[in-house]
């Protein structure tokens, strides 16, 4: 094989409606998911064993060895091979990280969505086939959205997904105060007992007055900079609309046509964008 390169975009939920609290302590979601033209970028080379290596502004934060996302979407090919019949060959995966690392726009799940695609189109499978998304689903809840890699209304954990035909491209700004946000603590300030319903689904999945983020409070109580972000792009000509995405700290500018971009703080991380 010839290096392959893949790139792994930036996942943005213009939606993110927590319906509840399951049973099994997961949370049912109602999203609207949508991809930007900035992202990750992996490159995929032969070698004599699987191996890891990253540069880029981000890399420093990624976890070492078997905790990388990446390693464990090499396992989980693996084990798709193996059913097939099909042996893996080994490559050594290269990492150019630009995203931020715990940024609530899905940097690790598109780069382990983006490496499961490459892994398994090197053994010749389809990464349509039922055994691919039952595995992305245990990869990480956002890995199945990626895996699918455009606009899409994504439901229940993560595993129910639609794609959004009509969807228009938006011109966007990304802001990142570059403060790391944990989810699971994000989820734990929600606050929702095991069985317990929240909020309500999306009414119309075309219409964003119809559209909120329910993880955006709990998030800036657990980082108060995010309300500081979202204030500075509200008052910002030429912003049709701020709002954070997944669990933070990243917020999005949605840009009127004029091509006004927003001022926001040099220490933070932005990035202009087209959503699609």
């Amino acid at each position: 094989m010839t290096a392959l390169t893949l790139f792994a975009p930036a996942k943005v939920n213009l939606a993110l409606h927590v319906l509840g609290r399951r049973a099994d302590g997961y949370h049912e979601l109602d999203s609207i998911v949508a991809f930007a033209s900035v992202g990750d970028h992996l490159t995929l080379t032969p070698a004599r064993d699987f191996a890891i290596t990253a540069t880029g502004p981000f890399a420093a934060a990624l976890p070492p060895g078997a905790d990388n996302i990446i390693a464990r979407a090499w396992v989980a090919a693996q084990q798709i091979a193996a059913l097939f019949g099909k042996a893996m060959p080994p490559v050594a995966v290269h990492l150019e990280k630009n995203l931020p690392v715990a940024s609530g726009i899905g940097g690790g799940s598109a780069n382990a969505a983006a490496a499961l695609k490459g892994f398994l189109g090197l053994a010749g499978i389809a990464p349509d086939a039922p055994q691919v998304a039952a595995a992305a689903l245990r990869l990480g809840a956002d890995v199945p959205v990626c895996l699918a890699g455009r606009a899409c209304r994504m439901q229940g954990v993560g595993e129910r997904i639609a794609p959004l035909a009509a969807f228009a491209p938006r011109a966007a700004l990304l802001v990142n105060p570059l403060v790391e946000v944990s989810t699971p603590a994000v989820f734990a300030r929600l606050g929702l007992g095991k069985g317990q319903s929240f909020g309500t689904p999306i009414a119309d999945e075309g219409d964003p007055a119809h559209w909120r983020n329910d993880l955006a409070a709990p998030a800036i109580a657990c980082a108060p900079v995010i309300g500081e972000v979202l204030a500075r792009l509200s008052a910002s000509p030429g912003v049709t609309r701020a709002f954070m995405s997944g669990s933070g700290a990243t917020c999005v500018a949605l840009l009127a046509d004029d091509g006004v971009l927003p001022d926001v703080d040099p220490r933070w991380w932005s990035a202009r964008t087209v959503l699609g």
